[in-house]
């Protein structure tokens, strides 16, 4: 595990030094983000640039005689350009999880970091008029990157299209469509996205957002979100979301963060 890290940690020192060094001479533009919300963007991190998101989390979840109240309290995402048309990812995230019954908090608390996630974003088309632009997102999550208590025993594997569309100066809309395995079950649950962004000025955007999956043998989950983004500059981001399900299961989603490219 010790050699694991130190791997991890010296790919990403390499990339953020490469980052620093190569910059281009040519204005990256504004950084558009994958986060706050669920839908992931087709845009790219612009070649030699490396943005770092982040944020924490805290999701209310199950009924008043099961509850788990799960704090993320690190959401890193790593995404960098190295392609003009491909850009690499690599996530990894620390939680904590609280479990009630009948309103009683039981004493053992599950903490630790979620399996490691390693990815791609290739950019496979730039919008054109009525067409959208589109990307095609695919991760790994890595078991034996995670601690204990979140810990499968099999290797997890998502991917989903990207599409996005610019209805007017000041409004857009996205969505995703995919599939993910992974909770150590061979079952494929299909995962959609709908989000509608709207710049009240232009450093303040707000969106909102439904998302859901669709497992093959059980229960359908969809679920909505909200929120704002506020540009400090056309590198640093800052973002709020308040959230919560649809159908039974989440109860509340809160989640604060914030976004840096590099270099700015």
């Amino acid at each position: 595990m010790q050699l694991q890290r130190i791997i991890l940690l010296t790919f990403l020192t390499l990339i953020s030094f490469k980052s620093v060094f190569s910059q281009e001479k040519t204005n990256p533009g504004t950084l558009v983000t994958d986060r706050p919300d669920q839908t992931e963007s087709p845009t790219l991190v612009p070649k030699g640039y490396l943005q770092i998101e982040t944020g924490a989390f805290y999701e209310d979840a199950g009924e008043d005689a099961f509850k788990q109240k799960t704090t993320t309290f690190n959401t890193m995402l790593l995404r960098y350009g190295l392609l003009d048309n491909l850009e690499l990812r690599v996530g990894w995230d620390f939680a904590e999880t609280k479990t009630e019954i009948n309103g009683t908090e039981l004493d053992d608390i599950a903490s630790g970091l979620s399996p490691l996630l390693l990815g791609a974003k290739i950019g496979i088309t730039e919008e054109k008029g009525i067409l959208p632009e589109i990307g095609l997102l695919g991760h790994l999550h890595l078991p034996f990157s995670a601690g204990n208590d979140f810990r499968p025993e099999t290797t997890g594997v998502d991917f989903r299209f990207s599409f996005a569309h610019t209805l007017s100066k000041k409004s857009s809309l996205s969505y995703n469509l995919g599939a993910a395995w992974g909770d150590d079950s061979p079952e494929a649950a299909y995962v959609y996205t709908f989000v509608y962004g709207y710049s009240i000025t232009d450093n303040l955007g707000v969106y909102v957002e439904l998302y859901g999956d669709l497992p093959e043998d059980s229960r359908a989950n969809h679920l909505w979100d909200a929120g704002f983004t506020y540009l400090l500059s056309d590198s640093i981001q800052l973002d709020a979301t308040v959230g919560s399900g649809i159908t039974e299961g989440q109860n509340l989603l809160l989640s604060a963060g914030v976004s840096v490219r590099l270099p700015n």
